[in-house]
């Protein structure tokens, strides 16, 4: 048979549409062309599959013009993830293996000279997408791609490790591939699903002394997912706090941890020691505005997507670009990112928990009951002057982190561990959950009305004090939801006045120069 079909995906942000890789033989001059669409490294496959059919010890029809075609010719592919199929394709229309048996297999890998098969990034994010599209097909990827597939519940993968493993599981009935290769035995494996295992213990909140504010802001912003600033001069615990949070966060699902690992799949960053670890990203501070929130040719996650399901830690808040900082207004209301470009169009999910610190003036000791500031009033208005009052609107919680006297920090006792607030932070997350389906951060319009469930004296007080404090409509619902939390926190059934109060003490803004 001259023509042969093999099925594959690419992808196309967290998609993965379908590609049938097309491969004809004919008599004529001898050639290998490739079209469909292919980027650079697509392109290159033709030498990589030559010389892996030739070391491999099998024959590649150099007296044959060979056409392959990725289809649909519209769609753009990119990375070595084709070699496999076109090399398969090959084999299939020279009649080295059965091409009726490669059907209700997809393949992907890419192969290096020798035959050996090389992961390809994005194999979990391929298996996400198969298994929302209810789509059952036997996927064939190389190792470390194939473990990452194999996370997805019912997921059917085999793992490959050699060209030859491949071929022999498609061989025409009495025949043999390979002349005297020598292959694994195990090398053609399939896998079954790998379960949601326990968290690895992180950074414990015990090691942060004192600070009793600041770790009850965390406690809230934990329980109901909301974004905290923190605000305080140098050395006064601030990363140490932020790089704690995660562990107060609740366990995550596997439909959680399955988002979060895709995304870091898609980037190529998926580590397997950290399956079902809620992420922590943590940008430096020149990151660009395509950075934080993706971008490229084509689309690729930025850190926000990362952090999908996870903590974002934007240390040295105000030293971020304006620009970046300003394309985090959408993804921190809505939960998920749209990148559009020329030629495609991308959605990444983006629900992260944005932790944010800053110094409150450019010499950072403005307010310090410990050294004197040195900065002018006008340099502290154009320092916090660099954070967008719409931007700041969409923190839900402001909170200070003082500097503790070094008697304090010697003498003061070890906190409270991350374990025992984690476990009111599940149950209060429970509480919601169970009321409305959502964390009250995600609350909108009337949903924010129905389940608050306000007194009256809680309402004339809010009423009051957004009215003296000129607060906008987001100000108002954003604390209203803290309050919610701080509620369930207490196991309350109502939001009473002393909640209102009290998270109307965590948006009292920025140090006023002085």
């Amino acid at each position: 048979m001259s023509l042969a079909l093999v099925q594959s995906r690419a992808l196309l942000g967290l998609q993965a549409p379908a590609v049938t890789v097309e491969v004809h033989l004919a008599n004529g001059l001898p050639s290998f062309t490739l079209v469909g669409l292919a980027d650079v490294e697509v392109k290159e496959a033709r030498e990589r599959v030559r010389s892996a059919l030739q070391n491999a010890g099998l024959e590649f029809p150099h007296n044959k013009r060979i056409t392959v075609n990725l289809a649909p010719a519209d769609l753009p592919k990119d990375s070595g993830r084709f070699d496999l199929p076109i090399a398969l394709g090959i084999l299939a229309a020279s009649g080295q293996v059965d091409a009726q048996r490669l059907q209700g297999y997809e393949f992907a890998g890419e192969l290096s000279l020798s035959g050996e098969l090389r992961p390809v990034r994005g194999a979990l994010a391929t298996s996400l997408a198969l298994a929302a599209q209810q789509i059952s097909v036997q996927m064939v990827l190389p190792p470390g791609s194939a473990e990452e597939a194999a996370l997805v519940p019912d997921a059917q993968v085999v793992r490959a490790r050699h060209l030859l493993d491949v071929v022999r599981a498609f061989l025409p009935p009495g025949s043999s591939a390979g002349g005297d290769a020598e292959v694994d035995n195990d090398g053609w494996s399939p896998l079954q699903p790998t379960p949601l295992g326990a968290a690895a213990a992180g950074p414990d909140m015990a090691d942060v002394k004192g600070q009793a504010a600041a770790k009850r802001a965390l406690e809230i912003a934990a329980a109901g997912g909301h974004s905290v600033l923190m605000l305080g001069p140098p050395g006064s615990g601030k990363s140490m706090l932020a790089q704690r949070f995660a562990g107060l966060l609740p366990p995550m699902t596997v439909t959680e941890a399955l988002e979060s690992a895709a995304v870091a799949s898609l980037a190529g960053r998926f580590d397997p020691s950290r399956w079902g670890v809620r992420p922590t990203g943590q940008p430096h501070h020149t990151a660009s505005a395509v950075a934080l929130v993706g971008g490229g040719s084509p689309p690729k996650p930025g850190e926000i997507s990362l952090a999908h399901q996870g903590v974002l830690f934007l240390d040295e808040l105000p030293e971020f670009p304006r620009a970046a900082l300003e394309a985090l207004r959408e993804p921190l209301e809505t939960g998920h990112i749209t990148i559009s470009r020329a030629a495609q169009r991308a959605d990444f999910p983006a629900r992260f928990q944005l932790v944010a610190a800053m110094n409150p003036c450019p010499c950072g000791f403005l307010g310090s009951s410990q050294r004197t500031c040195r900065c002018t009033p006008d340099q502290v208005s154009r320092y916090q002057g660099k954070l967008s009052g719409p931007l700041l609107d969409r923190i839900d919680l402001h909170v200070e982190v003082p500097a503790l006297p070094a008697d304090q920090l010697l003498k003061a006792p070890p906190g409270e561990d991350t374990a025992a607030i984690r476990e009111r932070v599940v149950q209060a997350r429970g509480r919601a959950m169970a009321r409305q389906g959502s964390t009250n951060q995600a609350l909108q319009g009337q949903a924010i009305d129905e389940h608050l469930h306000l007194d009256d004296t809680a309402a004339k007080f809010l009423n009051t004090t957004a009215a003296r404090l000129g607060w906008s409509a987001r100000s108002t619902h954003r604390a209203l939801k803290v309050a919610r939390t701080i509620a369930d926190l207490a196991g309350a059934e109502r939001t009473e006045v002393s909640h209102v109060a009290e998270a109307v003490q965590y948006r009292r803004g920025l140090h006023a120069p002085g």
